[in-house]
């Protein structure tokens, strides 16, 4: 299919494929878990009471990557997403085998294996190249070493601020949704035929995930999947909504992934004022505020929801102020 000429129904195929493989694929996947013993078992930090599966990440990969692969076209941004897609997944199941072992991994292999996701991404040519100054219109290209490192820090920073956000059940994944869905949009609106699809392969897979997790969740996404899902998102917002982008629609995809990105913020902010580490979890991101300011899981949930959408809305107006 000439890639210009998707018609709606190929798009709402896309989506529809990956929502069904993951959404399927998920008891499998929860009855594997509890046989291997694979399970979230509950700390202070946690909500949930009862151990909870966490090979979730598995099917989102998979279900991901084989519509994306199926119906995207296949190229150097499918096997930079595919492969550095796969460390992430990798570090990421490592990580959560500590977990069910009540133990956690250290931080710095983690962000170790990041950093090569991210420059993997790179190497494949996904990399922010400069920005088009405003009212001049003159595109300011960034040296190479400048937009690798900005490339790696963005990739790095969303694949872990999706993972911050995986605190309460269906969060993380309904997120991922509504930013996907709207960088879908933005793909759109921009002729990123390639990027549309991805978005939509991403949107099908938290949304078919999304049917198992919300609360009470039977089964948890883990380290695997939060940290997968932000990686995707950072990678299509580089290959899709940064490119030849205007100093003001910088800020299309920073709303686009606003409620990871603000909520990361305040953590930092706040741990910065009580002079705590920063990369120390606690129960001070915005959702345990919610929560206990008197809101249950769902409405938490459905609150932050909101604020996604409103984000949302706002990047898409203003690309559509700036589009030209």
């Amino acid at each position: 299919m000439h890639p210009h000429s998707y018609a709606a129904w190929y798009y709402l195929l896309c989506a529809g494929v990956a929502f069904g493989l993951v959404y399927g694929s998920v008891p499998f996947v929860r009855r594997l878990a509890l046989k291997l013993g694979f399970v979230d078992r509950p700390n202070q930090r946690k909500i949930h009471k009862q151990p909870v599966p966490l090979l979730g990440g598995l099917c989102i990969y998979f279900g991901f990557l084989l519509t994306a692969g199926m119906f995207g076209i296949a190229g150097s941004t499918f096997s930079g997403i595919a492969l550095g897609g796969l460390i992430i997944f990798i570090i990421g199941v490592i990580d959560d085998y500590y977990k069910t072992r009540g133990r956690d991994l250290k931080a710095w292999p983690k962000f170790v294996m990041q950093i090569l996701a991210a420059v993997v991404l790179y190497s494949f040519g996904i990399s922010i190249p400069g920005v088009n100054l405003p009212f001049s219109h003159t595109f300011y290209p960034f040296p190479t070493w400048l937009s690798c490192v900005t490339t790696v820090l963005w990739v790095v920073a969303l694949t872990n601020m999706l993972n911050f956000l995986d605190g309460v059940d269906g969060l993380a994944a309904g997120i991922a949704a509504i930013s996907s869905a709207t960088l879908f949009c933005i793909a759109l609106i921009k002729g990123q035929d390639q990027m549309a699809i991805f978005s939509l392969a991403l949107t099908g897979a938290a949304l078919g995930f999304l049917r198992h997790n919300f609360y009470p969740a039977r089964i948890f996404m883990g380290d695997a999947g939060s940290t997968f899902l932000g990686f995707v998102l950072a990678a299509i917002a580089v290959d899709g909504a940064f490119k030849s982008a205007t100093l003001v629609s910088l800020v299309v995809p920073v709303l686009a992934l606003g409620v990871p990105i603000f909520d990361t913020l305040w953590v930092i902010i706040r741990r910065v004022r009580e002079n705590r580490p920063v990369y120390v979890a606690d129960k001070g991101h915005t959702f345990h505020m919610l929560m206990k300011s008197g809101l249950t899981q769902i409405q938490t949930v459905a609150f932050l929801y909101l604020v996604g959408i409103c984000f949302s809305l706002a990047s898409l107006v203003v690309l559509l102020a700036t589009h030209s």
